[in-house]
C-alpha cells in the first residue's frame, strides 16, 4: 500500500492565491480558473499507484484558503481514499483548541497541520502550544513544514531545530515534519533520531532530489521514521516516485517508507 502523507485537494482560493506565484513560476503552470473535482486528485493517485492521500486544510492569518469543512466534503466524495488533516487559527487559542477537537471528533480527521511560514513564527512560539495540547489530548499527530519555503516568505522559521524545543516540552506529541528540512536536512535527521515521536516526510521533493543525508537515514536507522509524501498538486505521485527502484532499498524498508510508517503514525 502507498500512502501519501502530504497532499491537498485545492480550492480555487488556494490555487489562485498570490503567495504561490513563485511556485507557479518554477512549475511553469498558470493559476487555474476552475476548481478541480475530486476525481482529478483520485486519477492522479491512480496514475502513481497511491492508495490513500492525506489532504489538509490551509488556515493563514486572516485567510482560509481551504477550510476544514471543505476538506471533510472532499474526503466524503473519495470513497475512503482521501484522509482529512485539519488546520486552525493559532492567533485565537481557545477557538483553535475547540476546532482541533471538532476536526477529530466530528469530522474524523487524523492530524492537524499548521505552517510556521504562513504565520512567520517558529513552531516553538507560544501560540502553537494550545494546539499541541489539544493534539496530545485527541491523540493525533501535529504536522508542519520544515526547511526553506517555495513561496517568497521567510524560511528561517522552518529550521528543524525549533522542533527540538517542542518535542522536549511535549514528548507525547507525534510530530511529522514535511518537506525534508532542506537545506537543514542534517538538523531534521538529528531531531528525528533524538526524539521518539518526531518523523520526516518527503513531500515537495522527488526521489531523485532527496539529499544524501535523508537517503542514508532512510536506508539505515531511520527506516521507521521517514514517510513518503508528494505535496500534490505541486508534484504528482508518479513524478515524485520516479527513480525509487534506483535507491536500492530493501523490500521491507520500501514498504515502510511508502505506506507502513504513515499507517502507523496516522493510525490508518
Amino acid at each position: 500500500m502507498i500512502i501519501d502523507a502530504w497532499g491537498q485537494h485545492p480550492t480555487l482560493r488556494h490555487s489562485q492565491d498570490p503567495i504561490f506565484a513563485s511556485l507557479r513560476r518554477w512549475t511553469k503552470r498558470t493559476a487555474p480558473t476552475e476548481a478541480p473535482p475530486v476525481s482529478v486528485t483520485l486519477a492522479a493517485m491512480d496514475k502513481g499507484g497511491v492508495d490513500r492521500m492525506l489532504i489538509s486544510a490551509w488556515v493563514a492569518p486572516r485567510n482560509v484558503m481551504i477550510s476544514n469543512d471543505e476538506v471533510a466534503s472532499f474526503v466524503a466524495e473519495s470513497n475512503g481514499r482521501l484522509v482529512g488533516v485539519g488546520s486552525v487559527d493559532i492567533s485565537r487559542p481557545m477557538e483553535a483548541i475547540r476546532e482541533v477537537r471538532r476536526c477529530v471528533r466530528e469530522l474524523g480527521f487524523k492530524a492537524i497541520r499548521v505552517l510556521p511560514w504562513l504565520w512567520e513564527v517558529p513552531p516553538s512560539d507560544r501560540r502553537f502550544y494550545p494546539v499541541y495540547v489539544a493534539c496530545v489530548e485527541e491523540g493525533v499527530p501535529f504536522c508542519t513544514q520544515i526547511g526553506h519555503t517555495g513561496p517568497l516568505m521567510p524560511s528561517e522559521v522552518g529550521r528543524p531545530i525549533y522542533l527540538d524545543r517542542v518535542a522536549l516540552d511535549f514528548p507525547e506529541l507525534v510530530i511529522v515534519g514535511g518537506h525534508i528540512g532542506y537545506p537543514w536536512t542534517d538538523e531534521a535527521v538529528a531531531i528525528a533520531t533524538k526524539h521518539e515521536n518526531v518523523y520526516i516526510d518527503t513531500s515537495a521533493y522527488t526521489v531523485r532530489r532527496y539529499p544524501p543525508a535523508l537517503f542514508e537515514y532512510l536506508r539505515s536507522h531511520g527506516a521507521a521514521k521517514v514517510l513518503f509524501g508528494t505535496n500534490y498538486p505541486m508534484i504528482v505521485p508518479d513524478k515524485a516516485l520516479e527513480g525509487l527502484d534506483a535507491l536500492g532499498l530493501t523490500e521491507e524498508i520500501k514498504a515502510a517508507f511508502l505506506g507502513g510508517n504513515a499507517a502507523r503514525v496516522f493510525r490508518l
